[in-house]
């Protein structure tokens, strides 16, 4: 049996990042780039005005005070993304409205609310510095700028940022190719008919759930009867079509458990099998085709085979904080998920006496606008009723907490 911190450890060891694909900017929703993205233009494109107002020379308001104002001509009007443009000569001014081009002899904008004006005429009793309610040329970034480092995540906000500077394309690391086998014959699809022993299937829609919550190509699950021979033939085809293999169930020490076995005949060397956390301890991973031997191969090749408990809740723990490691090396990011961050417990909580306990709670804000992690009833291995409320996954150290110890947590996917 390894710790956690081993097992984590152990998957940054094996697993490296997949090869970099050319990924359309509207496909790359949720890919890492593995290159900087570099802006082909600069941002702004041109100088342009940050409100609706008018166009004019700063040096025709130096004289204007109140009282005193001073009248400017009218020639014409900037909307966003006119091409011709009015020129701005001694006492005059033009319309313009939020991103219009500022035009040529105008050096800055009297937004509208400052402005008196009748059809053909504009009066200002206030003096204006150059650049006023502008938006400069390459103020936010020049062209040729690297916009995000490799390892990155693109999220819908990059997306935009990436859009904004003219980048069509970017170069990503390949989306993992997936497997998902759900071992067990006491399992039954819920809705369905079902017989004396046997349990609706909780664990195919989580892993169909995570995995769509996750974004990109949701993988079929598909469910193998508890013999060697079926689990053989499964993880086989498996193995020689996905860059990663997640089962639940079989990796345990009963009659009926031939996940290790059906692998080590495949060709599989076992990483580490046992964790000490709870839920989740008889948690597997290997990897086929381990070329340790082999100079010409780098050693860090797959295919992987990360197997989960039959319970639930051991394979949400899995998912979370496991299958998410393995997950964020192969796509390349940095640093690799999941990512914990801390906060205090709402309440006293006991801990297991000898491993990490991976608790189910909710992160949520008290009176005082402190966030909190409240403790949930219903933990065991096989319960999901509390999912319901949970937000957070909190790694308990063994022993007892009190209240305000600060614990670390992940978000719960979706």
């Amino acid at each position: 049996m390894i710790t956690l911190d081993d097992a984590l450890g152990a998957y940054a060891q094996a697993v490296s990042p997949l090869p970099a694909q050319a990924t359309p900017l509207a496909q790359a929703l949720g890919r890492v780039l593995a290159a900087a993205p570099v802006a082909t233009t600069d941002l702004p494109m041109f100088t342009q005005s940050a409100v609706d107002g008018y166009a004019l020379r700063s040096a025709d308001l130096a004289p204007a005070r109140s009282g005193s104002p001073v009248t400017l001509a009218l020639i014409g009007e900037v909307a966003a993304g006119a091409g011709e443009l009015p020129n701005i000569g001694p006492g005059q001014a033009a319309r313009i409205f939020t991103g219009g081009r500022l035009p040529p002899g105008a050096d800055t904008v009297a937004r509208q609310e400052i402005v008196t004006r009748d059809a053909h005429r504009i009066v200002l009793e206030a003096a204006l510095s150059p650049g006023e309610d502008t938006r400069l040329r390459g103020e936010e970034l020049r062209a040729g700028t690297a916009l995000a480092t490799p390892g990155t995540r693109l999220t819908p906000g990059g997306v935009a940022a990436l859009a904004m500077a003219g980048i069509g394309e970017v170069n990503c690391h390949r989306a993992p190719r997936l497997a998902l086998l759900v071992t067990g014959d006491e399992v039954v699809p819920p809705g369905g008919a079902i017989a004396a022993g046997q349990i609706f299937d909780a664990n195919g829609p989580l892993l169909h759930a995570w995995f769509q919550a996750r974004g990109g190509a949701v993988p079929q699950v598909r469910y193998v009867a508890d013999t060697l021979d079926a689990v053989s033939a499964a993880l086989g085809a498996a193995l020689a079509e996905a860059d990663l293999v997640i089962t639940t169930g079989g990796v345990s020490v009963g009659d009926k458990d031939f996940l290790r076995a059906a692998a080590t005949a495949l060709g599989v060397t076992e990483r580490f099998w046992r964790v000490a956390q709870k839920p989740g301890m008889p948690l597997y991973f290997g990897q086929r085709g381990d070329p340790r031997g082999d100079p010409r191969r780098d050693p860090r090749d797959g295919p992987f085979i990360l197997g989960l408990p039959g319970n639930p809740g051991a394979v949400l723990v899995g998912l979370e904080v496991h299958a998410a490691r393995v997950l964020a090396l192969m796509e390349g990011e940095t640093p690799p998920g999941p990512h914990w961050h801390h906060a205090p417990l709402a309440e006293d909580f006991r801990g297991d006496s000898r491993r990490d306990l991976l608790a189910r709670m909710r992160l949520a804000v008290d009176a005082d606008g402190q966030a909190r992690l409240q403790p949930l009833g219903r933990q065991g291995s096989h319960m999901l009723s509390n999912l319901i409320e949970a937000n957070v996954i909190v790694r308990v150290p063994p022993g007892e907490h009190a209240a305000g110890a600060r614990l670390a947590w992940v978000a719960l996917t979706g």
